[in-house]
Formats: C-alpha cells, structure tokens, sequence
C-alpha cells in the first residue's frame, strides 16, 4: 500500500513523452516556496476550504460526525468552518466523509500497487504513441520507498518507461536497489551554500550533492532544475556554484539544467491546512524583471557549457 495525493495525467513537463504523473505524500524537506504542503505529511489529512462551506447552520453535518466535543475541533467564522484544530483532532476523516459540499477535501489516497498502476495504464496509449510513461513525484518519492520500488518494478514488467522526481534527501542505500527499475530521473538543485540550503528547507544540502554525483555517474538520463526564487538563490554567484558544480563534479553529464521561475500557486493549500505560507511578504519583482533574471541566469550557466533552458517545456530525450 502506498499513501498517493494527486495523479496528474498528460503531462507534458516532468519526463520525455506525454505522462501520467503519481504524486506520493511524505516528504522530510520543507521547501519554503513549496507548491505542495499536503505532500510533507506521509497521513491522510483533512484541508479545509471555506468558501465551498455552506454554513454551519443549514448542514453542520461535520459538528455531528466528528467524535470530539461537537465544536471542540472547528474554528467557526460568519458560520462557517474556516479551520480545524489539529492538536485535537482525531485524524479520523469522518467529518470530511460527512461534508456534501466538499468544503472538507481529504488530502490523501491508500492504493495498491495493482490498482495504482490500473489506473496508470487507461493512459497505455499516450505513451505507446509519444514515447511517455509513468513518472513518480511527490512529496519525495523515496519516503515510501518499498511503494515506489514495487511500483516501478511493476511498470518495468508491463513494459512501461519510468521516470522518478527527487530531491534525493535519502540514504544511496535507498536509492541504489531501484536505480535499475528507473529509466530517466529529475532532481534540483535548490541552492549551492549547505547553510542557505538549511535556512531555506530545513535540511543541508551535503547528502543531497553526493546523491547527484552518484546518479550522474551512473549513466542514467537525469534533468537537474534550479527553483529561482528572487532574493533567496538568484545571485550570480549561486548560479555559478551550481553550473561549475555539476560541469565538474557530474562532468557535465545531464540532458537539461531547467530554471524554473517561482510561483504562489500552492498558497491557497497552505491555507486549507492551517500552514503559514513561508515566504509571506516576499518582495517580488516584476514578471518582466523576474523572466530577465531568469534568462540572465540562463546564459550564465551555458558559459560553462551546459545545456541551460528557461522553464520544462524543451523536448526531452528517452
């Protein structure tokens, strides 16, 4: 059994090919521009959207299932439930059984490895036609690591090719055994100073580094990205640190460095589970400003001669 939160399907940005994207919950980081904070925590969990409530008054069905003192577990605002209150909460998910509105979504889905890759293989002609296939991401894949071994095992059988997204915040012990069940993997790298590393996701980068080392000398087809978030890891210097990192430590050996620009998207998520957002207040320029640095950056890593491109949409190679 595996704990999955999303699967996207069609995809076109993580892995050659058109694919069904598996997203696994679990993940030891906590990425302060993070898109998705309902993949840290490996339990199901109930995200709380208010604007879908349809107030406490006419439904209240939430206030009935739940087995803490009626309004013990809500926060309750203009009549309607904005929050839970999760030092008590039970994690019991009845209320969000209960909610006909939706207004109570469970963040979270058990499911086989079979029935996972049931649901993949409706897509078995995409891939056969695009040169795509099934790519896990997360979260962090190799939290559930027997999960995401059987689960590549079993596409291997099918005949499916196989992609893993990973920061690569594990033990090579963990990595290692299912290197020969992945065909393409895509890590990033979110800042070269293990001390910046740290402040910013709440693990140092050391690990992380000689896992990329490892894995490009392995061969394998690997895409590095660089998440640019303004005033944290856009300087000139960092860029040059990662460029010189991987043209001499990995020799070089990617298909593509991709500099992806940074986003709130995820904002809305952080919200539903009661999570500050951690860069609340950030200054950020312009989106023409932003799109400048970015292509900036670009250049820069290409002097070092590697293949830098702006965003994940370049074609990518089995």
């Amino acid at each position: 059994m595996g704990v999955v939160f999303n699967v996207q399907r069609y995809t076109v940005h993580d892995g050659p090919g058109t694919r069904t994207q598996v997203f696994l919950k679990g993940c030891p980081l906590r990425c302060q521009w993070c898109d998705n904070p309902e993949s840290w925590s490996t339990q199901l969990e109930v995200g709380v959207f208010s604007q879908r409530c349809i107030g406490v008054d006419k439904c209240g069905l939430c206030l009935e299932a739940c087995p803490v003192a009626r309004q013990a577990a809500f926060q309750i605002t203009d009549n309607l439930v904005t929050a839970i209150d999760r030092t008590i909460c039970t994690g019991c998910l009845a209320c969000a059984d209960a909610c006909p509105a939706n207004a109570l979504t469970v963040w979270g889905n058990c499911i086989t490895v079979s029935d996972q890759l049931k649901e993949v293989c409706k897509d078995r002609a995409f891939f056969d036609e695009t040169g795509g296939g099934i790519t896990l991401s997360g979260g962090e894949p190799f939290v559930q690591s027997k999960f995401t071994e059987e689960l590549l095992k079993a596409s291997k059988r099918l005949g499916l090719h196989t992609c893993v997204e990973s920061a690569l915040p594990v033990s090579w012990d963990t990595i290692e055994p299912v290197l020969p069940f992945i065909d393409f993997l895509i890590t990033d790298i979110k800042h070269m100073d293990p001390d910046q590393h740290l402040a910013f996701t709440g693990v140092s980068n050391e690990r992380i580094l000689d896992n990329i080392r490892r894995l490009t000398a392995t061969g394998k087809p690997v895409v590095i990205r660089v998440p640019v978030v303004p005033g944290l890891n856009d300087s000139d210097e960092n860029m040059r640190q990662v460029s010189r990192f991987i043209a001499e430590d990995c020799g070089g050996r990617i298909q593509q460095l991709q500099l992806l620009s940074y986003h709130e998207l995820g904002k809305i998520k952080y919200a539903s589970l009661g999570i500050p957002y951690g860069l609340e207040g950030l200054a950020k320029p312009s989106n023409e400003a932003c799109k400048e640095r970015i292509h900036a950056l670009a250049e820069l890593a290409c002097t070092f001669g590697l293949p830098a491109v702006v965003g994940s949409n370049s074609k990518l190679n089995r």
